[in-house]
C-alpha cells in the first residue's frame, strides 16, 4: 500500500509541476511568454490564458486530497484531452518527433497517477466494505417484541 501511495504522489506532483505550477507562473511572472507555446500552433492569444487557468485548476484538483472523487476524474479527463490535442497540434504543425514526445511523456506520467489513484481508492473502499461487514448493525442491538 505504501509503494502505491509513493508512486501516486510522485507522479501527481510531477503533473502538478508541469501542468499547474509552470504555466501559472508564466502567466503571473512572465506574461510576455504566455502564448509562446500556442501562438506557433496558430491558436489565438486568449486561448493560451484560458488553457493555463484550466490546466492549473485541473492540476490543483489532483493534488488536493479532499477534492471530491468525481471532480478528480474530470480533472484527469481534461488534462488528458489537453495532452492529446497538444500531441495532435504538434504533429500537424511541426511534424517533429521532439515536439511530440514531451506531451506523450507527460501523458504517461498522468496515466500512472490516475492508475495508482484508482488502485488506492479501490483498495480503501474494499477495506471499508469489509469493515462494514464486521460491525454490528443497529438491528442486531435491538430486541424484537411480539405484537400479540
Amino acid at each position: 500500500m505504501k509503494k502505491r501511495k509513493i508512486i501516486f504522489w510522485v507522479s501527481t506532483i510531477i503533473i502538478f509541476l508541469f501542468e499547474g505550477v509552470m504555466p501559472i507562473s508564466t502567466l503571473l511572472f512572465a506574461p510576455q511568454y504566455t502564448n509562446a507555446g500556442t501562438r506557433p500552433l496558430g491558436y489565438p492569444d486568449y486561448f493560451a490564458v484560458a488553457l493555463i487557468i484550466f490546466k492549473f485548476l485541473g492540476a490543483l484538483a489532483l493534488i488536493v486530497p479532499f477534492v471530491p472523487r468525481r471532480l478528480k476524474e474530470w480533472a484527469y479527463a481534461g488534462l488528458t484531452f489537453n495532452l492529446i490535442f497538444a500531441i495532435i497540434s504538434h504533429a500537424v504543425v511541426f511534424g517533429d518527433l521532439g515536439f511530440i514526445l514531451f506531451p506523450v511523456g507527460v501523458m504517461i506520467v498522468l496515466a500512472v497517477s490516475f492508475y495508482y489513484d484508482d488502485k488506492i481508492h479501490s483498495t480503501n473502499s474494499r477495506k471499508e466494505d469489509l469493515e462494514g461487514l464486521r460491525k454490528p448493525t443497529h438491528l442486531e442491538n435491538t430486541q424484537i417484541t411480539s405484537l400479540g
